[in-house]
């Protein structure tokens, strides 16, 4: 099989854990880029944030961002754009702030969130691996809902922090018979997100490929989160990394080393090296376009 499309996740996956991007690794991403195949990024991080990691990598693509609820290259030309209604937002957050949770809109310019006192390490989880620069605007309110009865939102994505399990999957329950309007993706037993109805990262790099008259199984993609799961399965190349959990990695067709290990320069390397450049390919009719 030939592939044409490379995409990666980024926490656990690009990043090692102290939040870097190994030598490697960039020059894995320049060496398969060189190649001719398309690089992108598919993240629940907000774009701003995504944007910086492949400005790291040099990659100039559209990305798909927001659990694939904002695709774009730049901020104000996004190529596929899904939000959560006004109303919707404002009512679901209404019924989250009665839970002991961290409530936080992404908004592709601005995040906002809550003021709940939060135990150390989930303070810590929700906003110092929040993953966005310092540049991009985050707010805390004391009331989200007040804060949304006088300035409305429509963000493309709902982050919410859970300290207990049984409350993540009771929120979920309630969501799901209160709307229609909106899907849960749940991320790990604490953290939920909410996009709107439809939008996933596999719908999102699906959309991607048609815009690109690429297809799915002509596609390489590399994660190890839950929510990476349908993607491993639908490509024709699902890689997991070896610090992902074991449903993770049954879903995949292959399992790189672990993030602090250089699993994508490793994969990268040990795979496409056997693939001749795509433009090659094209000169001997192998592919048509």
């Amino acid at each position: 099989m030939i592939y044409r499309l490379l995409a990666l996740n980024i926490d656990g996956t690009l990043l090692q854990t102290n939040g870097k991007i190994h030598k490697s690794t960039k020059e894995a991403i320049e060496y398969v880029q060189q190649k001719g195949i398309y690089v992108t990024l598919v993240t629940s991080r907000s774009f701003p944030s995504t944007r910086k990691v492949a400005k790291a990598l040099k990659i100039k693509s559209p990305l798909i961002t927001h659990q694939g609820a904002f695709i774009a290259s730049s901020e104000d030309k996004p190529i596929y754009v899904q939000r959560i209604n006004e109303d919707i937002t404002y009512d679901a957050i209404s019924f989250l702030e009665a839970l002991p949770c961290q409530i936080r809109l992404v908004h592709e310019q601005f995040s906002l969130a809550n003021k709940l006192k939060l135990s150390n390490s989930l303070l810590a989880k929700t906003v110092f691996t929040s993953g966005d620069p310092v540049f991009y605007s985050q707010q805390f309110v004391s009331s989200l809902t007040e804060y949304l009865h006088d300035q409305p939102v429509s963000p493309p994505k709902i982050e919410v922090y859970f300290e207990d399990e049984s409350d993540l999957q009771d929120a979920k329950n309630a969501l799901r018979k209160m709307f229609t309007e909106i899907d849960m993706i749940e991320l790990d037993s604490l953290r939920l997100d909410i996009v709107p109805a439809g939008v996933s990262k596999l719908s999102g790099l699906s959309y991607l490929g048609s815009q690109l008259g690429i297809q799915i199984k002509e596609m390489v993609y590399i994660g190890d989160g839950l929510d990476d799961i349908p993607l491993l399965e639908a490509v024709g190349l699902g890689v997991s990394m070896w610090n992902a959990n074991f449903e993770v990695k049954r879903a995949s067709d292959w399992v790189t080393r672990s993030e602090n290990e250089h699993g994508v320069a490793y994969m990268v390397k040990e795979h496409f090296r056997k693939q001749q450049p795509i433009e090659f390919l094209r000169r001997m009719n192998i592919i048509k376009k």
